[in-house]
């Protein structure tokens, strides 16, 4: 049987001698064309993994938000209410509770210059003083009390220790001074923590009750008072 232009059905089987024709298999045909498109001549201009990982990203956000939009009421519009809507929600809920604070200070918080005397202290204190710097000399005239006190043996020897710590500390052996040593932790932490300056009246006051303190007879309870006698 012939088609229009004469050719015949078994005329578009490639013959060798004879009658049989030459037909490739279709595995080996399917390997060959395989190791053919594998050769780098034909992937020069392939995406690079990273250009490919992008790709697939994008094309998941962009599936992602087609999807929020489809399901927000009013569209892409709703979507974009609903995303302010929920970013004013974060934003006053962030400032009714404020600025998130530190639940610790760091190890250095109350002597940031490694171990000094108490006497440095407070020569670092009048120097400051003298010179009307009058935050720097309450922060050394607070350190002084607190080294004082440690070398007093009656607060122990603790880094890190915080102002608030060790007035409180101190406070149960100086129960008489405990409501002023928690004032001078205050005005400590106002003017290192708080960005408030001190003037010469917070110094003159921290200053009183270093020289208190000096003086001060603590109180020994329960165990220490019988050791003592």
């Amino acid at each position: 049987m012939s088609g229009a232009g004469g050719t015949t059905a078994a005329g578009l089987l490639i013959r060798a001698s004879g009658d049989i024709p030459v037909d490739t298999p279709r595995v080996p045909a399917r390997e060959a064309a395989r190791h053919e498109l594998s050769k780098p001549m034909y992937h020069e201009n392939d995406p690079n993994p990273l250009q490919r990982a992008l790709d697939h990203l994008w094309d998941w956000i962009g599936d992602l938000l087609s999807t929020a939009s489809g399901a927000a009421p009013g569209g892409p519009v709703g979507l974009v209410v609903l995303v302010l809507i929920v970013a004013a929600l974060i934003a006053a809920l962030l400032w009714r509770l404020g600025t998130p604070q530190r639940t610790s200070r760091a190890a250095d918080a109350l002597f940031e210059n490694g171990p000094r005397g108490a006497l440095e202290h407070r020569a670092a204190a009048e120097a400051h003083a003298a010179a009307g710097h009058w935050s720097q000399a309450v922060q050394e005239r607070m350190r002084a009390i607190v080294r004082s006190l440690e070398e007093r043996a009656l607060l122990d020897v603790r880094p890190g220790r915080t102002a608030d710590e060790a007035a409180t500390e101190a406070g149960r052996t100086l129960p008489a001074h405990a409501t002023r040593l928690r004032a001078a932790a205050r005005s400590f932490d106002d003017v290192t923590y708080g960005g408030r300056s001190a003037d010469q009246q917070a110094y003159l006051t921290m200053l009183t009750l270093d020289l208190d303190l000096g003086s001060a007879t603590p109180h020994l309870s329960g165990t220490l008072a019988g050791a003592a006698e």
